[in-house]
């Protein structure tokens, strides 16, 4: 429903900005007499403008759709792997002693764990189809426990806000966005957005900890905090040791290096595992085929909403507001230029990837604006879609502080990504 009003409020706004725009330019010597405000032919012909932007708009869907198509296609056929080789099991082994320790309320040996630490690992492999339905599972589990089941209990509160948190460790789609968009360097932004997304579910995992009185000085929960926490640290460090050329050539070279690590490594599960390697990857495949079809729809109602709003005129009035405000504390604001998917992410994750994409396409995807905006893309989770869904199917009305906390998680989050991404690319 959000999203709803959110595309009719680009066209609407569109249409008066423009229209404001037409009767300035016929009423021009008024307004500069009396207003001091000056139109010129481009505000005449800002409708025309509006209107080719829609043409392009789609038309441009459509291209970055057939590129998604085989990048989807490649990585869920690797994923597919993965998760037949035991990926998802081993990190779920990895992770249980932490979060058995988190979740105090959940009894031993309940299946609820079970399907959170799976839905937990998917996530983190960026297996959004089968992340979903382990969620879905994990929450009517933990409804069995739940003392009052009309009210949002501990444990679930806890789990959607992790969820929300968004800590991914192989951002599938997004990487075959900024390779669509015909980036130099696609996975420069890899290593950023593991430490951004790393920071919005810390300060979630801390907020719900301080408001269920868990125990963070568990020796459990600091081993797993401070090693993870120290080594973020570390690369933070060093990496503002060294010059921006540096860090852009190691970080692209990390990025890499990791990515095709994990290919092997979920090659290597396959083959212990004994299983078809390749059937399997057509199998995830066919899969990856589907899910970049069936987002062709909504790229082109989104980025076409997109371009009527930045066609307009509106989008530059807005932005521009926004960056004078920064510019009055001596801010540098070309980080203002990606806030429009802040903004967005906590409502609309599909919202959010259309002004990512509309980031890239207009400053282009290795700038500093289309960089950003990928990182922030992959720090969050859609905080509203998230609880509406996973609650909904617990038939939960009353959220308690849910929401409060995946919000600081999505700010944390955005904080970071821009903080980074002047560590990494700010001389970019």
């Amino acid at each position: 429903m959000i999203l709803n009003y959110i595309w009719i409020g680009f066209f609407v706004i569109g249409f008066l900005v423009a229209l404001f725009r037409v009767l300035g330019y016929c009423f021009r010597d008024f307004f500069l007499q009396h207003l001091d405000l000056v139109f010129n032919i481009a505000d005449r012909d800002v409708f025309s403008a509006i209107v080719h932007s829609t043409f392009e708009m789609a038309k441009t869907s459509v291209e970055l759709s057939i590129y998604l198509i085989g990048v989807m296609t490649l990585w869920l056929g690797i994923m597919k792997i993965g998760e037949k080789g035991g990926a998802v099991n081993a990190l779920s082994k990895i992770t249980n002693p932490f979060f058995s320790r988190i979740f105090p309320g959940i009894p031993k040996n309940h299946p609820a764990m079970g399907s959170m630490l799976m839905n937990f690992s998917a996530n983190m492999l960026g297996l959004d189809n089968a992340a979903t339905p382990l969620g879905l599972k994990a929450m009517k589990e933990l409804q069995e426990v739940n003392p009052r089941p009309g009210e949002a209990s501990d444990p679930q509160i806890m789990f959607l806000v992790l969820n929300t948190s968004s800590l991914t460790i192989i951002p599938i789609s997004i990487l075959a966005l900024r390779v669509a968009a015909q980036s130099k360097a696609p996975t420069d932004i890899f290593i950023p957005m593991i430490l951004a997304t790393y920071f919005s579910t810390l300060v979630g995992l801390l907020y719900v900890s301080i408001r269920q009185k868990i125990n963070l000085l568990n020796k459990v929960i600091l081993l797993y905090l401070g090693s993870i926490t120290a080594f973020i640290v570390g690369i933070i460090w060093y990496l503002s040791s060294i010059s921006q050329d540096a860090v852009a050539s190691q970080t692209n070279f990390a990025g890499n290096f990791v990515l095709f690590f994990i290919i092997i490594t979920f090659i290597v599960l396959g083959v212990r595992k004994k299983i078809n390697l390749y059937e399997t990857f057509i199998e995830g495949a066919k899969e990856g085929f589907q899910v970049a079809v069936t987002i062709i729809p909504y790229l082109v109602a989104m980025l076409v909403a997109i371009g009527v709003f930045r066609a307009s005129g509106s989008f530059e009035f807005l932005m521009n507001g926004v960056r004078s405000f920064f510019a009055l504390f001596g801010f540098d604001t070309r980080f203002v230029d990606a806030l429009p998917v802040a903004f967005m992410k906590p409502l609309s994750g599909g919202g959010a990837r259309g002004l990512m994409i509309d980031a890239m396409n207009h400053f282009g995807p290795d700038s500093f604006a289309g960089r950003l905006a990928c990182i922030m893309q992959g720090s969050t989770e859609t905080t509203f879609y998230t609880v509406a869904v996973y609650y909904g199917a617990v038939n939960i009305r009353n959220t308690r502080y849910t929401v409060t906390g995946g919000l600081l998680a999505d700010l944390a989050g955005i904080i970071a990504s821009i903080f980074i991404a002047y560590l990494f690319f700010g001389e970019g």
